[in-house]
């Protein structure tokens, strides 16, 4: 690289928002034929920098400069003439138009002023060949699971063919094979030139897939340099200053307590004749690869979708629950994967949001209690180490804050049952530690935790067992040592392994 000239970069960018400090004199150059990652904890700056290099934002100061030469103002268009695309975490697509509408909105193909929908079906079938989706191009997105939805992300950056592909946890979403399938993408794109920003919280793909690291803390570089050498315990020292080692909390001796959920012969959605039981004081994992009717289980539970079973009780009461309010109502929380659009009211404070679920317990005489919500809320956000004025709105904070929120907001009902639909994804690693502890607690408290989570290594080092779902149906549950990360994929894929069948 040292001859190589570098397609984009940044030079000395600062950035603030409402007097607050976000970038504070950031450089950082990204090389053709490299896979550069960026890292740093939520709230360090990554997001403003992104927006910075795609023209989404401005700097204060500083400049932002193509192929050596310093750009006046770079804005979304000028920046997409210039093969400057961006995989964005929060997914940017139009839930009513099809998957091949949506990989070329914005870059239709056009004849006679028209557009040319068989030029289009034809670069769209190529995109979507090389990351791996094969549902009819007609298909409405809303139609497709998230992870789908992501892939559909990933293709609509590589139809208009970038020079700098920027990549926001672009496998928060994604299974097992899909995630193989982008990794092999990465590589084929770096050997064709193309200059990667690769953004992630898993340490493993930064170090299977990067070359190089810039690391932001409290928005400015505490590193950037190769990655040769560093391995997961260092790029952790880079960030927060802690081993990978305390990530996790220790696993206590199993002691469950009473039957929780038990059911059987159990359908909602794509989940068919599933059966399981799980009792207080547990952590139980739900793994499986992406869109197998793992969310399914859950809001099935929760009374979100319709749902039956031969058998059901559901902390110690038979028959399941019809309608989401009885399920609040018997102690069942359920904190969604997409918390922007399901999980918060992102235009609301941080106060509101907490307060929301308790609204009603804490009225008095029909009228709303101020000063009872205002103590719950300043309580909630000390015991969650939720940062900032809660009179801010949700919207403006990190995701790990957001999530947090999300997390919170059902403490004051005093729940038995948490449901938890990728509690940490997209988290930076301290908020996941504090996310993991947390639950940790709640299982110690005697409450059962039902956890999906798309992050294998978390399900083997957080949860007691690990029920692996595959095309609906419950095909493993993993406890002690078969619990791996390799048995986990086996059972999701149908490879036979040392886990127990159902």
């Amino acid at each position: 690289m040292k001859n190589a000239q570098p397609l984009l970069e940044a030079r000395q960018v600062f950035r603030g928002f409402f007097g607050n400090p976000v970038l504070k004199g950031v450089d950082i150059a990204l090389f053709p034929g490299r896979v550069h990652a960026l890292l740093g904890e939520n709230g360090a700056g990554k997001s403003t920098l992104i927006n910075l290099l795609s023209g989404a934002l401005q700097p204060d100061e500083g400049t932002i400069a193509i192929d050596g030469v310093p750009v006046a103002r770079l804005t979304p268009a000028s920046a997409r003439a210039a093969g400057i695309a961006v995989v964005q975490q929060e997914l940017s697509l139009a839930g009513d138009l099809s998957i091949a509408e949506n990989i070329g909105l914005g870059a239709y193909p056009r004849r006679f002023g028209f557009i040319d929908y068989r030029a289009l079906q034809k670069g769209v079938g190529e995109v979507c060949a090389m990351v791996g989706l094969t549902e009819p191009l007609d298909t409405p997105v809303a139609n497709l699971a998230l992870g789908r939805r992501q892939m559909v992300e990933i293709a609509k950056a590589l139809f208009r063919k970038p020079r700098v592909l920027i990549l926001d946890e672009p496998t928060s979403s994604l299974s097992a094979h899909e995630a193989g399938i982008l990794s092999r993408l990465i590589t084929t794109l770096r050997d064709r030139g193309v200059a990667l920003l690769y953004i992630s919280h898993r340490l493993n793909e930064v170090q299977a897939l990067c070359s190089h690291v810039t690391v932001l803390k409290d928005g400015s570089v505490t590193a950037d340099q190769s990655l040769d050498g560093i391995d997961g315990e260092g790029l952790v020292r880079l960030m927060v200053g802690r081993e990978t080692g305390e990530l996790f909390p220790a696993r206590p001796p199993a002691n469950p307590g009473a039957v929780s959920i038990s059911i059987e012969g159990f359908s909602a959605g794509q989940v068919r004749d599933a059966s399981f039981t799980a009792r207080s004081g547990e952590i139980v994992g739900i793994g499986g690869l992406v869109g197998q009717g793992q969310e399914d289980l859950l809001l099935g539970l929760y009374g979100a979708i319709p749902a039956k079973a031969s058998r059901a009780d559901i902390d110690g009461k038979p028959g399941l629950k019809n309608r989401v309010a009885d399920a609040n109502a018997a102690g069942i929380a359920y904190v969604p994967a997409d918390r922007k659009h399901e999980g918060l009211v992102l235009p609301h404070s941080i106060a509101s949001n907490i307060i929301l679920p308790s609204l009603g317990r804490l009225a008095r005489g029909g009228l709303r209690d101020r000063s009872a919500e205002s103590g719950l809320i300043v309580e909630l956000a000390k015991r969650l180490s939720i940062k900032g004025d809660v009179a801010r709105p949700v919207q403006a904070l990190s995701g790990g804050n957001q999530q947090k929120v999300a997390l919170a907001k059902w403490l004051p009902l005093d729940p038995s049952v948490f449901l938890l639909n990728d509690p940490t994804r997209g988290v930076d690693i301290e908020t996941k530690r504090e996310i993991y502890l947390m639950l940790r607690n709640f299982a110690s408290e005697g409450r059962l935790v039902v956890l999906v989570s798309s992050d294998t290594p978390e399900l083997v080092n957080l949860c007691d067992r690990v029920v692996v779902l595959r095309e609906g149906r419950i095909v493993a549950e993993l406890t002690g040592d078969a619990m791996t990360e390799e048995t986990i994929v086996g059972a999701a894929m149908g490879v036979t392994g040392k886990e127990k069948a159902l």
